[in-house]
């Protein structure tokens, strides 16, 4: 349950800003999966792949 609730608290943030360094920096996440927040808060907006 927890980690639901953190999951669901970043994809609000995400849905809030489609920018998904505000996300690496607010949640310490790696930015792979920031883009991962972003595009399915955002899926009309394409994001390009991080290598």
């Amino acid at each position: 349950m927890p980690r639901q609730v953190w999951a669901d608290r970043v994809l609000d943030e995400a849905r809030h800003t489609a920018d998904p360094v505000h996300l690496v920096r607010l949640f310490g996440i790696s930015p792979n999966i920031a883009v991962k927040y972003v595009h399915a808060a955002h899926p009309d907006k394409a994001l390009p792949k991080i290598r």
